[in-house]
């Protein structure tokens, strides 16, 4: 759609020569794939016919197409169309690179069909010579085709913002004196009062005054765990309350609140992004001035030798002709389109072609924890019985049974634990939430408590304990904790740790192999972000981050010289994606970090990181074939097409040199085709 979202998305992807953004127009602002496409097609079918009856493709193939009254004229009047309808949009853009002074692929385009045109026409109202309305006929559809796929390579989302906006609800419930009332979240003001019911999200930033309840902030903090909320705590809007009921006292307004401060995050680090100038354009700014002096060159010599105006004028509109970028336009677009197939493959989704181009020269590669190195899931790692009378099974058996109907993610990892180990779990005889503490339950005359710290702290004030010492004998995981109490004895506890994920390991020691640098982001705790690191081996650690500061290590560690990937997939990560040389979002992650990053992670597996870096080699290698080819063919031909050989005797003829140009575009199809047989390890 052409809209400003897609205009300005395509005004940062596009820069400038020199590599820095220019305060003019961008090539392909206002532009589609959807233009494009339909330009495309219908040029296509009226291109067909200006080839038919083209008396050199009638010579060359032999054949005669059926004739009718004015039938020398259908070439002339179609490709007319298409020089209007499909060439405009060259001829518009190249415009605002001259406007610009960075005279580029647009300008070389717009000079070569303009010149083929204007010829064309004079030569079928008199002018000796032979027209090339077949020539500007393909040349115009060629084009639209190389800049269709370009377009739909290129096209990056700024979806990211629609999507944190959907974190937060539309409504919210404002308490007054008469009760509840529903209001729209913008309309809230500091000093408000809302109900967050169980299973909501939050509408605010704000402080809970009364209710308690466990608030999940994993979207915006990075924290796997729920986290335990009271009566003076601050909330953070977007977040899902789980458990309890929560009245907020609302702190700021709508535009001021953390989410939105991560949206703003995002917006600046997508306008800020560093540009780099795609190799055709650079390609294409030269050969339009070389073709431009090429051309000069060629009519001043060949009037100083006093040669035929007619003479002149084919010399010249050929020099301009076989400088136009068939090859050249469709070297880089080409590319991008087959790489893309190939890396959907093998599990990577290229969403910002400069992503994949800029991947080979990464050398520092930075993880966020939660989702993307580790499962994301809590599981059950250590069980330790503070007394001889239960084991590990007895204990993980009763924690199992009350927790049972509790819907708490600790809950469930207790109760699937217990299944797993097939122990039989006794009748819950009275089941009681404590929100923000964990549980209570009646087992077979036995009181039993399951929760966290904060449930100690409560038992220890209302005299429920009668051992207040609770052995510390480093758990393992430091993740997080379930003490079990058994008629007001602390009987042991169950420990929690994010599993590392299998695959995560082998992609770490590939990245440090390759010499590139290793490092973990997350906002989660600095227990659980070190234990992870270190059956990882990951050396350098940043935990407990907050989200604008992710994006502040990312700067850090580029200030550091390094070009760095940011791996995630949570909200939190959404600034720091953005803001990374590149961005690769885990496809399991949140709609926004897909948004937000150049490159998808589909299937989960980091070491599809490793896959990326040697798949953006093998296809920057490929387009740099294709450029040599492109150009070089250019370089060469131009000379000839000037006439440098008349001298001896040879001329080439302006059909003929539209035909070799033809071919140099085949060949740089033919090896563009060659990455198909590109077999990515894994």
């Amino acid at each position: 759609m052409e809209n400003h979202e897609h205009e300005k998305s395509e005004h940062n992807q596009h820069g400038n020569h020199g590599g820095h953004q220019s305060s003019g127009h961008d090539k392909h602002a206002g532009h589609s794939p959807a233009m494009f496409r339909q330009r495309f097609w219908l040029s296509l079918a009226l291109t067909i016919p200006v080839l038919i009856y083209s008396h050199h493709i009638q010579q060359w193939f032999n054949f005669h197409p059926p004739t009718f009254p004015g039938h020398l004229y259908l070439p002339a009047v179609l490709s007319t169309v298409i020089f209007f309808y499909g060439g405009t949009v060259f001829i518009k853009s190249a415009y605002h690179e001259i406007m610009d002074r960075r005279p580029g692929m647009m300008t070389l385009i717009s000079l070569a069909i303009s010149v083929a045109f204007i010829y064309s026409i004079l030569v079928t109202l008199g002018l000796p010579g032979e027209d090339i309305f077949w020539e500007l006929a393909t040349l115009v559809t060629i084009m639209l085709l190389g800049h269709w796929i370009e377009m739909n390579a290129v096209s990056s989302a700024h979806g990211a913002l629609q999507e944190l906006a959907k974190l937060i609800p539309d409504k919210a419930l404002l308490v007054t004196e008469e009760g509840e009332e529903e209001v729209p979240v913008s309309s809230l003001e500091p000093g408000n009062v809302i109900l967050v019911r169980p299973g909501s999200r939050l509408p605010a930033d704000g402080k809970v005054v009364r209710g308690e309840s466990f608030v999940n902030e994993a979207v915006i903090t990075g924290e796997s765990e729920p986290v335990s909320k009271k009566v003076g705590d601050q909330v953070i809007a977007g977040s899902l309350n789980e458990d309890g009921s929560l009245r907020i006292e609302v702190e700021v307004a709508e535009g001021e609140t953390v989410l939105a401060g991560i949206m703003r995050l995002v917006e600046e680090a997508q306008t800020s992004r560093s540009r780099t100038q795609v190799l055709a354009d650079k390609a294409a700014f030269y050969l339009t001035m070389i073709a431009l002096f090429s051309a000069a060159v060629t009519a001043l010599v060949w009037i100083y030798f006093n040669a035929g105006s007619v003479f002149i004028m084919e010399r010249v509109v050929t020099v301009l002709v076989i400088a136009c970028p068939h090859a050249l336009g469709l070297a880089i677009p080409l590319v991008v389109a087959i790489s893309t197939t190939l890396a959907a493959r093998s599990g990577l989704l290229i969403k910002d072609r400069l992503a994949l181009e800029k991947a080979r020269h990464i050398d520092c590669v930075v993880f966020d924890k939660t989702g993307t190195l580790t499962s994301g899931v809590l599981s059950l790692t250590e069980i330790k019985s503070f007394t001889g009378k239960l084991s590990e099974d007895d204990l993980l058996q009763l924690a199992a049974a009350a927790e049972k109907d509790s819907e708490h993610s600790i809950a469930r990892s207790i109760v699937e634990m217990a299944e797993e180990r097939n122990l039989e779990l006794p009748e819950v005889e009275t089941f009681e939430a404590l929100p923000g503490r964990g549980i209570k339950a009646e087992i077979d005359g036995q009181t039993i408590f399951v929760g966290g710290p904060n449930l100690i702290e409560q038992l220890k004030s209302e005299g429920h304990l009668i051992d207040n010492e609770i052995q510390d004998d480093n758990p393992k995981g430091g993740h997080g904790l379930a003490y079990v109490v058994i008629d007001k004895e602390v009987a042991g506890y169950l420990s929690f740790s994010d599993t590392v994920r299998d695959e995560s390991l082998e992609a770490v020691k590939h990245l440090q192999g390759r010499g590139v640098k290793v490092v973990m982001l997350t906002g989660d705790s600095q227990a659980a972000a070190q234990n992870a690191a270190d059956q990882l081996n990951i050396d350098e650690v940043y935990a407990e981050i907050l989200p604008e500061n992710k994006a502040d290590i990312i700067k850090k560690i580029q200030e550091q010289g390094y070009r760095v990937a940011m791996v995630g997939d949570g909200v939190n990560d959404a600034p720091a994606l953005v803001l990374a040389d590149i961005g690769l979002a885990i496809g399991a992650g949140t709609d926004v970090a897909v948004e937000s990053a150049g490159i998808i992670l589909v299937k989960n597996d980091p070491r599809d990181v490793v896959r990326l870096f040697e798949l953006s080699r093998r296809v920057y290698s490929k387009m740099v074939q294709n450029l040599i080819w492109a150009t070089g063919y250019n370089l060469l031909a131009i000379p000839l097409a000037a006439g440098i050989l008349a001298p001896i005797g040879f001329v080439m003829p302006m059909a003929v040199g539209a035909v070799v140009m033809s071919a140099s575009t085949i060949i740089v199809a033919l090896n563009a085709q060659l990455l198909r047989r590109i077999k990515l390890a894994g």
